[in-house]
């Protein structure tokens, strides 16, 4: 099979196999490999998928700044559909991640939301994002809307830095991970953590792939209706 052969997409496959896996494995790492943590018990193991889901939300926006910078460099529709795709992908996390923390908040601080400062910048990001999605489906088509969604996305990312800096910035009582003392976590907990990483980062590639091929082939076939259209007229 020749290199010219392989048709867009077709890595999306084995990324797929290799995510489901690597979630299998982040299982037996996170409730088997791990220990029970002494205060909270098994309630603490939520923050293994709480915190891949939260980095991965991160980078989902880094995604979609970087990716509206190429557009209006290059205008180039692929990066539009990648802005997209990563951009409800990194909602879907991100959405995730603040339920997975309320119920963790729930166990360790005894209420359900605190407007802690990292927690109240998560959710104004999780709001701007879902704004940007309103957007990105609204009636403004072709080139006019993926330039408009393109600078929306470049602003939106402020909020971004101010979510990975807020524990540190102002007073939290979130808890910091890596923070300058460490995060006093046992080696097994943070081989656990890494290998749930991993596992999320494969499952984030291929779903925000696949994500970005369907508003692709869905905009070829839209391309493609409104010419049939226009041949009748």
């Amino acid at each position: 099979m020749g290199a010219n052969s392989l048709k867009p997409g077709d890595w999306q496959a084995p990324v797929a196999v290799a995510a489901a896996v690597a979630l299998c494995a982040a299982q037996y790492f996170v409730w088997v490999h791990a220990p029970v943590e002494l205060t909270m018990g098994p309630v603490q193991k939520i923050f293994y998928f709480h915190i891949a889901l939260a980095w991965w939300a991160l980078f989902s926006f880094f995604v979609v700044f970087a990716a509206g910078v190429g557009y209006l460099a290059r205008r180039s529709p692929g990066l539009d559909f990648w802005a997209g795709a990563a951009a409800e992908v990194g909602v879907l996390f991100s959405g995730l991640a603040l339920v997975l923390g309320m119920l963790w908040g729930r166990a360790a601080w005894g209420v359900w939301w605190t407007w802690d400062p990292r927690l109240t910048t998560t959710l104004i990001m999780w709001f701007v994002y879902c704004g940007y999605l309103v957007l990105r489906a609204s009636g403004i088509g072709g080139e006019r809307r993926a330039l408009v969604c393109a600078v929306v996305g470049i602003v939106a990312f402020v909020d971004v830095p101010l979510v990975f800096l807020s524990a540190r910035m102002w007073r939290s009582i979130h808890p910091s991970v890596l923070g300058r003392q460490g995060g006093g976590l046992e080696p097994e907990m943070l081989t656990a953590m890494f290998v749930c990483l991993g596992a999320f980062g494969l499952l984030w590639l291929a779903v925000t792939g696949l994500r970005a091929r369907q508003m692709r082939t869905a905009e070829a076939l839209d391309a493609l209706a409104r010419e049939n259209a226009a041949s009748f007229h």
